[in-house]
């Protein structure tokens, strides 16, 4: 699980707004421009090649 004072300070790197965990702490997502960044052995992965855009 990320500690909450990372999620704190994590942005999307595309639109540089706030991120939110989803599914049960595996993924973040930007409610911005909707991508979807995983989160693997509990660090989340950044990289904008790595992101899937959320259609909901």
């Amino acid at each position: 699980m990320i500690p909450q004072d990372l999620l704190d300070i994590l942005v999307c790197p595309v639109c540089k707004k706030p991120l939110v965990l989803k599914d049960e702490g595996q993924r973040l997502k930007c409610s911005e421009c909707r991508r979807v960044y995983p989160i693997r052995d509990n660090i989340p992965i950044m990289l904008v090649d790595e992101a899937v855009t959320d259609p909901s």
